[in-house]
């Protein structure tokens, strides 16, 4: 024989014998037995991230068949979060029953559990311990400084790390502003100090914050230029969710008629939007959709110009807030079409399943609401009608006046519970925590009339004093609500989502 045929002969024997263990492996328990592979845990979807409000659920990848019940019933997080296990395959989905609280870091233990193998039987192999971990976004919100040199100056204050930081420089004024969803950069309008009598002169600008940025040590906030004011003056904004747009009502400088809605996206060129002529606006959480006050009404308008118009809602003027996840709104009926209710307000409560439930109705003003996360509650601005009678050179005169307080709507019950009263203050916001700590609010007193719902934020005004306060929900039943003054001194406080 030829050693050519030797080296083939024995080629083929080796061959033969390597495909029949092979063959023999797969057959007994498959092919990760024979590697020796353990059953164990490929992928956690949110190892050494920081989540947020809108992370809700993780997914946590096997490579095998597993017996479910050893899983969950070994599957640690510390500090704990609830919610429920589901599965798709060997991959495990938990959802939050709540977004989990900020400024903290968490782990994942699994430390036991087996395969499973066909048939049923969980007499698999033990499981790899798996160790995970993750962190929430630091808890920090913003405002206006209304004090010294922080005075009409954006401030962020980073409660993780009780750490205060001027973003905006002393010679611009901030009339107002919103967060980016990722709470790295903040959308503000400002205007010189010089010209700060001149809200003609409004620019829009967007500010890094340096939350959850661990790349450099010593933080400097770098400030972009969104929108000039060379031709158009800019009103009010509205940012989306997805922080990929933005909507400006803008005036034309030299033509008041040339009024009207503008959208810029993340190019930064700004382009009108063809609709009427509009009242109040908000964009809707899915990002895509204008909710719009025309005439006796509001209407809903995509985004996109060659889509047709979503629906109108004639008995509704105003749009409130709406939940996070998009499924529910707050809207105020004026009571127009009613002669008996005339002159009054009612708040309603909307959601995508077609269920329109009053809340309230009031002769008073309807300045601000937020749902809590869960979307269970309500946080409520408003204003009760006090009347009063003053004598003035001996005649009774009839004044109206109206007071602010702060109220708790549970949407389950209906109930509205007023939590305070805010005398002598008339210029009020609120803002609700993202994880739901708490709601932040301010009290502002002013030089000029008081708040009115169409305008509850006179910009033209001068403020006297301010304060932040923090309203802390109860944790169970028999607790009451808490309520904390800030060693802040501000105006207009808006955490970061």
């Amino acid at each position: 024989m030829q050693t050519i045929d030797k080296i083939a002969v024995i080629t083929i024997i080796v061959l033969s014998f390597t495909i029949s263990i092979l063959v023999w492996g797969t057959n007994a328990c498959g092919t990760e037995c024979l590697f020796h592979v353990k059953p164990q845990v490929t992928n956690f979807s949110w190892q050494n991230k920081a989540i947020g409000r809108e992370d809700r659920a993780f997914l946590l990848y096997f490579n095998r068949p597993i017996d479910r019940d050893s899983i969950e019933n070994n599957l640690v997080i510390e500090p704990p979060l609830e919610g429920k296990i589901s599965w798709s395959g060997n991959k495990l989905a938990y959802t939050l029953d709540a977004p989990a609280p900020y400024g903290e870091k968490y782990r994942l233990f699994l430390e036991a559990g087996n395969q499973q193998f066909a048939g049923g039987e969980a007499a698999g192999e033990a499981i790899k311990p798996f160790f995970g971990q993750f962190k929430t976004r630091d808890r920090a919100f913003a405002y206006i400084g209304s004090e010294g040199n922080n005075q009409g100056r954006l401030i962020l204050y980073n409660w993780t790390k009780q750490e205060k930081t001027v973003l905006t420089p002393d010679n611009l004024v901030v009339f107002d502003f919103e967060p980016y969803p990722q709470g790295d950069r903040i959308l503000f309008s400002a205007v010189a100090k010089k010209q700060q009598q001149d809200i003609s002169q409004l620019k829009l600008y967007s500010v890094t914050t340096g939350v959850n940025d661990n790349s450099s040590p010593a933080f400097n906030p770098e400030i972009q230029l969104v929108l000039d004011s060379k031709k158009y003056q800019n009103n009010k904004f509205d940012l989306s969710q997805d922080g990929k747009t933005i909507v400006v009502q803008r005036i034309n400088q030299n033509n008041a008629n040339d009024f009207g809605l503008w959208k810029i996206t993340e190019d930064l060129v700004p382009q009108p939007l063809e609709t009427e002529a509009v009242g109040d606006f908000l964009l809707t959480p899915d990002s895509q959709t204008l909710a719009v006050a025309q005439g006796e009404g509001i209407a809903l308008l995509p985004l996109n110009p060659d889509a047709v118009p979503l629906d109108f809602l004639p008995q509704f003027g105003r749009v409130v807030t709406f939940s996070t996840d998009g499924m529910a709104a707050a809207m105020v009926n004026y009571n127009t079409e009613n002669a008996d209710l005339r002159y009054t307000k009612s708040l309603y409560y909307v959601n995508n399943q077609g269920v329109q439930k009053e809340l309230l109705n009031l002769e008073g003003s309807i300045i601000d609401c937020q749902f809590n996360p869960t979307a269970t509650h309500l946080y409520c601005l408003l204003t009760e009608l006090k009347f009063s009678n003053n004598l003035t050179l001996g005649q009774a005169d009839a004044e109206y006046r109206e007071q602010p307080y702060l109220a708790e709507i549970n949407l389950k019950t209906g109930k509205t519970i007023p939590l305070l009263a805010l005398p002598e203050y008339h210029d009020s916001e609120l803002s609700v925590a993202p994880d739901g700590l708490g709601v932040l609010f301010d009290q502002v007193l002013t030089t000029n009339t008081p708040v009115t719902e169409a305008n509850p934020s006179d910009s033209s005004s001068t403020i006297i004093k301010s304060r932040l306060w923090l309203l802390l929900p109860p944790t169970n039943e028999s607790e009451v609500h808490q309520v904390e003054q800030l060693p802040l001194i501000g105006f207009h406080p808006q955490w970061l989502p």
